[in-house]
């Protein structure tokens, strides 16, 4: 028995020594680094892992040339666009794209994959994932740049130049941003004025709200007059018949209720159908 608790005893021990152990936290040898920059109207994130140079000799060496790079340490870095962007002539949806790169000691091949799962680089590389890859200059600074780094810098409100400084060598190259054709469609949208689709959500608004009847009228008529559907149309006899005038109700109804058969849908089709039943016993 007091075998068998001595051995019990030295387990607890050995448990309790293991679990304070585990608790310890040492700095990660490539910290984990995330940077969000706004540039015109698009946020583009970076997060990546930043090894140092610690006396090695990293390109032609750590990074050998020719062959594909994470462009970091450890799990891929992942670049995010908020809204489309155009990197070398191509266009990039907004989302998200690992970034790697292959080395060379004039000239870098710069990839933007879709496939952002990845440790490193794929285990099995798929061309057709490729969002764009392009060359870019090799530039040997007379200054060494211990921590591998990344920067968004060169900020207008069309364009950034993305940077890839380590050791002695730097790469950038340009992206261009949509800023103008989105400023430029909404400045046109704002001058022409509400759309037929702000009409409607106004005067459905006003409506289910309990708020202008006559308001709300006047709105989904002027949503309707501009690009009518079923839908529309049910929401504006909903309102004509709420403000008594269920002759005017019933003709808007039969409207929505010819759409929605042409359509194909059912819903509509029956709750038109009910509602002028109901409304023809009112008059």
């Amino acid at each position: 028995m007091k075998k068998a608790f001595l051995t019990l005893v030295t387990f607890m021990a050995v448990g309790l020594f293991t679990l304070a152990t585990a608790q310890i936290k040492t700095p990660q040898p490539s910290p984990t680094a995330k940077i969000t920059q706004a540039v015109g109207l698009t946020d583009i994130t970076v997060e990546y892992s930043r090894p140092s140079v610690k006396g090695r000799t990293i390109y032609g060496g750590l990074v050998p040339y020719g062959e594909m790079w994470r462009t970091g340490a450890n799990k891929n870095t992942i670049v995010t666009f908020s809204a489309p962007v155009k990197i070398a002539g191509k266009d990039l949806k907004a989302g998200s794209y690992s970034l790697f790169t292959v080395p060379g000691k004039t000239e870098w091949e710069i990839i933007f994959y879709t496939d952002t799962e990845n440790w490193g680089t794929p285990e099995k590389y798929d061309a057709a994932k490729e969002a764009v890859r392009f060359k870019a200059t090799s530039e040997q600074m007379d200054f060494n740049i211990e921590s591998f780094m990344i920067d968004l810098g060169d900020l207008t409100n069309d364009g950034l130049t993305m940077g890839i400084g380590w050791e002695k060598t730097w790469i950038s190259f340009p992206i261009k941003l949509t800023t103008d054709e989105v400023v430029t469609a909404s400045i046109r949208k704002a001058m022409a004025g509400p759309s037929a689709d702000d009409y409607y959500a106004a005067g459905r608004y006003y409506f289910e709200s309990g708020k202008d009847l006559k308001q709300a009228y006047e709105w989904l008529h002027k949503s309707n007059e501009m690009d009518s559907k079923f839908w529309k149309l049910r929401q504006e006899s909903l309102v004509l018949a709420a403000l008594g005038k269920y002759k005017d109700a019933i003709a808007v109804a039969e409207k929505s209720k010819s759409m929605a058969v042409e359509a194909g849908n059912k819903d509509y089709e029956r709750m038109n159908t009910e509602s002028i039943a109901e409304w023809k016993k009112k008059m």
